[in-house]
């Protein structure tokens, strides 16, 4: 008893203690930055969401569909809230079933956007940047790899559509229950974060299904609150309400973006933080110990193959508690950055991620009730059914795990030349699908005749930096020797080249000149003596 009372264990026990009350405080407001970090998209997206929506003809086209998919879960930054948004077309009769498949994929991969971002806070060290990026990535890869796959099924046989529509002709069409799921996580968050910033989410789905009886309301934010005796309010009681309708009268837009700055300053330092407070309360002996433990699988013979699966369901089981696939997915993000969680790992629990979220539009769906009830009940069956489907393809046998080595691959080439993770968020998840948009304008002939070269040259370049790897022989001689990888990393090396001739990127003179092709080994590409360069934004690195 006497040992336990000595001063330095007190002390050692103070510190853990103040460590993890530090981590959990640094783990809510991360969570909630979350939240503040969709309103203000909500809020800069506006009546535009709704807009997106309009033209009937042109949702025809799928490839459109599935750009407005995206776009607009970007800007709701919520792929629940979209999804369900979408559910509520179909069960009002205005979009088909046909026409709503595309748009669920899009939302399914817009919603990957979150832990992009969030992959940014560690963008100082290179290690632990590298592996965050590729963790929040691997997301991109495999929805964008389901897409490409099952849209072109599905344009061509239906088998979402048909699969569907038979289970909804059968016994589930007979359920007419409505619940509400259940959200454990906002009932801590809510406290403080509608303290902050409140939406009304009749105006926001009203909107989004552009909704007549909504086209006078000037803005998002919540208004004429009640008090509990029902006595109404002059200011509702949240901090931004003094910014809105019935404060200063600031424009959404302003609005939108002191949310998001704020929101974006908050998320940064809560992740700084948690990283710090986990380092400093882990140490190297622990944090080995538990990444053994988590990355390990389960130590019986023939069964080592279960576990896997077992991290589908922990990742579904998750998100289905805290109905939000991007929170978890995001916090997934820092801890791989910290090295706790290896890629390998996370992949599956991102995938169960994906099962969780679809509970929410099959929820809306049984919701929604009227004469589409069977139309909305089978979109959100889509929804559930893609997820299934991609897992099912990309997961169950090793070689189809394509999204891994592609997320290391890109998670390598961020680490190297970090202005490029900026670049990959911008075009995949905006420029990319405003393109495509733009295309559609001009018809379905003026898109497919600049699309499928695209893609033709896309496929043609995949094959040859397969074949170069696996049987070169079979090759000309100038595709031997010179790889398309190389050309890549070259090109890329030349950009950067230039930035760091601009005096806000220049390199510090210290700067130890990097071993001969010590960059193409990082990036896991073979180059020539030619390609040889030094890379800007240097920063040192934590040993």
């Amino acid at each position: 008893m006497k040992m336990l009372l000595k001063p330095d264990k007190l002390k050692t026990i103070f510190w853990a203690i103040l460590k993890i009350v530090l981590l959990l405080a640094f783990l809510y407001f991360f969570i909630c930055s979350l939240s503040f970090l969709s309103d203000s998209f909500r809020i800069l997206g506006g009546k535009k969401v709704g807009s997106l929506f309009e033209d009937a003809e042109l949702l025809k086209n799928p490839i459109v569909g599935l750009m407005i998919g995206v776009l607009v879960t970007v800007l709701l930054q919520s792929s629940s809230t979209s999804t369900s948004i979408i559910v509520g077309l179909v069960a009002a009769g205005t979009a088909k079933v046909s026409v709503a498949i595309p748009m669920i994929m899009g939302a399914n991969v817009g919603t990957s956007v979150t832990n992009t971002i969030v992959s940014f806070t560690q963008v100082a060290n290179r290690d632990e940047f590298r592996r965050a990026f590729a963790c929040a990535t691997v997301h991109d890869m495999f929805n964008w790899l389901t897409v490409i796959t099952l849209l072109i099924l599905e344009v061509i046989c239906h088998p979402l559509e048909l699969l569907t529509e038979n289970l909804v002709e059968g016994s589930l069409a007979k359920s007419t229950v409505s619940q509400k799921s259940p959200d454990f996580l906002k009932v801590l968050t809510n406290p403080f974060t509608k303290s902050i910033v409140q939406l009304d989410k009749k105006v926001v789905k009203g909107w989004g299904l552009s909704d007549p009886k909504y086209d006078d309301v000037i803005s998002i934010l919540k208004v004429e609150c009640k008090d509990k005796n029902g006595t109404k309010l002059e200011v509702c009681p949240y901090l931004f309400a003094y910014m809105g309708p019935e404060g200063s009268e600031t424009a959404d837009v302003y609005i939108g973006i002191v949310l998001l700055i704020v929101s974006l300053v908050l998320l940064s330092g809560c992740l700084i933080g948690m990283v710090k407070c986990l380092n400093a309360l882990l140490g190297d002996r622990v944090k080995l110990a538990i990444e053994k433990v988590i990355n390990k699988d389960i130590p019986i013979k023939g069964l080592g193959w279960l576990t896997g699966y077992i991290f589908v369901i922990i990742g579904a089981g998750i998100t289905f508690l805290v109905q939000s696939s991007s929170v978890f997915t995001s916090t997934l993000t820092p801890l791989a950055g910290a090295g706790l969680i290896s890629l390998e790992r996370a992949y599956p629990m991102t995938l169960g991620s994906n099962i969780g979220t679809t509970t929410t539009s099959l929820l809306a769906s049984l919701a929604a009730g009227g004469d589409h009830f069977k139309e909305a009940l089978q979109i959100a069956l889509v929804h559930l059914f893609f997820n299934i489907f991609g897992i099912l393809l990309f997961y169950p046998i090793p070689f189809m795990r394509w999204p891994i080595p592609m997320a290391n691959a890109l998670g390598r080439v961020t680490a190297q030349f970090r202005w490029f993770s900026l670049v990959y968020l911008v075009f995949m998840f905006v420029l990319f699908p405003l393109i495509i948009f733009g295309l559609s304008l001009g018809g379905s002939i003026v898109m497919y005749i600049v699309l499928i070269p695209v893609a033709a040259f896309i496929v043609l370049c995949v094959a040859i930096v397969f074949i170069q790897k696996k049987k070169p022989s079979i090759l000309p001689g100038y595709l031997r020797k010179h790889k398309l990888s190389s050309l890549f990393i070259g090109i890329l090396a030349a950009i950067d080249r230039q930035f760091s001739r601009l005096n806000c990127c220049k390199r510090r003179e210290e700067e130890p000149e990097p071993e001969k092709n010590e960059v193409n080994h990082n990036l896991g590409f073979q180059m020539g003596e030619q390609d040889h360069y030094k890379p800007a934004y240097p920063m040192e690195e934590k040993v």
